[in-house]
């Protein structure tokens, strides 16, 4: 399939909307997944929604993950974006089905790489996540969804299941119409490096983490 999605009238030169592009079996040490690939013309970004089982619907497990350079592939205990984006593989699998769409272009919460790593250097001088970004002069959190809506709606789910402590994630979904049937919590113990950058997130972003009450031991 490589139809267009969510764009009408005449067609224009340049190619807008999210375009499905390929849809290639992945094996994972996870399990078995099929790769489906999208082109967003609209920003530029490549993008890709891992799918595993036959999903349905309605009610379907997912997981937006929004990438992470220094979490997902170099297993920084700066945040806990890997081991989220590990156990959302998991849980997956061991549900039988549901997707992980995997958004490219939010690195840092959308303010990209290098911008991240200066950031992080000012973290390490003191500064929370949220002060970090303010005095770069960049926002606190410019990620778009509208993007992984598409993506779920090019794939028939009209429902999800959600695995995110973020509600800024399931309120972006509900208003780009796919339905938030519930919210799985997907908490990983943390750590001395962590900690700091998690009770910001509780505290500044409105995350839902509960489980750092039991860790106040950690500087």
């Amino acid at each position: 399939m490589t139809d267009k999605i969510g764009v009408l009238g005449k067609k224009s030169p340049q190619r807008t909307g999210v375009e499905r592009i390929v849809n290639a079996p992945l094996p994972t040490v996870y399990g078995q997944f099929r790769a489906v690939g999208y082109m967003d013309h609209d920003r530029g970004d490549e993008q890709v929604a891992l799918v595993h089982g036959d999903i349905g619907t309605d009610g379907v497990l997912t997981r937006l993950h929004s990438e992470c350079l220094t979490g997902d592939a170099f297993g920084s205990q700066h945040c806990e974006c890997g081991d989220q984006l590990e156990s959302a593989l998991k849980a997956v699998v061991a549900e039988g089905s549901g997707i992980v769409v995997y958004l490219r272009g939010h690195e840092g919460r959308g303010i990209g790489l290098l911008a991240k790593l200066r950031a992080m250097a000012l973290q390490a001088e003191g500064l929370d996540t949220v002060e970090a970004n303010l005095a770069l002069g960049l926002p606190v959190d410019a990620r778009d969804y509208g993007v992984a809506a598409k993506i779920l709606q090019d794939l028939g789910v009209n429902s999800v299941r959600l695995m995110s402590n973020n509600p800024r994630k399931q309120e972006a979904l509900v208003r780009h119409g796919i339905e938030v049937a519930e919210t799985v919590p997907l908490l990983i113990p943390p750590c001395e490096s962590n900690i700091t950058y998690l009770r910001t997130k509780r505290e500044r972003l409105d995350h839902v983490l509960p489980h750092l009450d039991a860790v106040a031991h950690l500087s």
